[in-house]
């Protein structure tokens, strides 16, 4: 068998996953987002531009957007300065310890979804164990409001995105030669002067991907913020399953979606022109 006919022919089941699940129901987001709204039917046939026009000229969620956005960039930012000491350490933990540390960092992914959410609510809840404990130090006087703001929903987040940032970067970590570290300390540098010239810089291409798959997944959450931030943490995915499951507008719950995910795509493609000098010195240098 030919060799482009093999390739092909190995690669027909992704390609076709591809555009069953990715392709087709984008293609048809994207056409419904262009669609009018009709009654008892989810569009109609005329096409229209005026979806976009209110996604584009209604002030609240352009302010729901971009809150939507820096939630996104804060819990990526949380995420990637608790989760590289983590990664260095697993990167160079012994193969004994390797295993037991790999699975505290993957455990928050081990509890399903609404479980985590509830444990979170009755930790942080009026009376619950951590107002009982800050109540018994005498650190307050009074039980705190914790529940149902914003500061929660990034705690909670971050806590269930730390494994997706630490596996990239301890992977990129493991792949760099040990002599660099002893080359680094017998030319004289210190160990701040070899985390900053060696560390850091052969760590940036698994900091790009944990960054990029941080920021996804927190733009784009859901039960965490209807859970622990209620009413006053109102996020673009809120909104979205409001207008295609509370009000049936499926044309322009479309167009908020489309509209999402064009503003996601262009911040990943800037930070990755930004950081494509620095991966390709990284490149060279391994």
């Amino acid at each position: 068998m030919r060799s482009p006919w093999r390739t092909a022919l190995i690669g027909a089941p992704v390609l076709a996953l591809l555009f069953v699940f990715f392709v087709l129901p984008y293609g048809e987001m994207v056409a419904m987002s262009f669609r009018a709204t009709a009654s008892g039917a989810p569009y109609g046939e005329a096409w229209t531009l005026a979806n976009y026009g209110k996604v584009i000229g209604d002030p609240f969620f352009l302010s729901v957007l971009s809150r939507t956005l820096g939630l996104g960039a804060l819990i990526t930012g949380l995420t990637l300065v608790l989760s590289y000491p983590l990664a260095m350490h697993l990167s160079r933990v012994s193969d004994r310890w390797h295993v037991v540390f790999y699975a505290f960092v993957v455990s928050p992914l081990l509890v399903g979804v609404l479980v985590r959410n509830f444990g979170w609510m009755i930790v942080v809840s009026f009376e619950g164990p951590l107002n009982q404990v800050l109540l018994a130090l005498g650190l307050i006087d009074r039980p705190l409001r914790l529940l149902f703001n914003l500061p929660i929903v990034a705690v909670a987040l971050v806590h269930v995105f730390v494994p997706f940032m630490v596996l990239p970067i301890a992977n990129a970590l493991g792949a760099v030669e040990p002599a660099l570290y002893d080359a680094s300390a017998s030319l004289g540098a210190r160990g701040w002067e070899t985390f900053l010239r060696v560390t850091l810089p052969l760590s940036l291409p698994g900091v790009l991907a944990g960054v990029i798959l941080v920021f996804v997944l927190s733009i784009s959450a859901f039960v965490t913020p209807v859970l622990l931030g209620g009413q006053t943490v109102m996020m673009m995915s809120i909104i979205i399953i409001q207008q295609l499951i509370g009000v049936f507008a499926w044309p322009f719950g479309a167009a908020l979606a489309i509209s999402m995910s064009v503003a996601s795509i262009a911040i990943i493609v800037l930070l990755t022109l930004i950081a494509r000098p620095l991966t390709r010195r990284t490149a060279r240098w391994s």
